[in-house]
């Protein structure tokens, strides 16, 4: 029974330390997207939102009025500029820890350059 729990303790280290995320689509070795790779909000853009927004920009009570927690929210804040903009703002980034990676900005980039895909 014991060798049984670590296996399966193992395994689920293991699979929760090689998962995809948002940036494993950017190759390593260029650290840019391959040209063919379409950007979609779910899981790539949500991903982002979830990592580094929405502790902030969440719920009814949402820093600065600004609720990034759903799809239709992000993709407006993107159309109109203002979530681009401040994730490349180097004076008052967003978040306020520093600007993104610049694998995380291409991801947004590229979303909003395939029309802002859902899934």
């Amino acid at each position: 029974m014991k060798n049984i729990f670590l296996n399966v303790f193992c395994l689920v280290v293991i699979s929760i330390t090689t998962s995809c995320s948002h940036a494993d689509i950017v190759e390593e070795t260029t650290g840019t997207l391959p040209p063919d790779t379409e950007v979609k909000y779910d899981p790539q853009v949500q991903s982002i939102m979830f990592d580094h927004c929405i502790t902030c920009h969440s719920g009814p009570a949402a820093n600065a009025g600004l609720d990034l927690s759903t799809f239709q929210n992000v993709r407006a804040s993107a159309q109109n500029g203002n979530l681009i903009q401040r994730m490349n703002n180097t004076a008052s980034p967003m978040p306020p820890q520093g600007v993104l990676s610049p694998q995380v900005r291409q991801l947004m980039d590229k979303w909003v350059q395939d029309g802002f895909p859902e899934n």
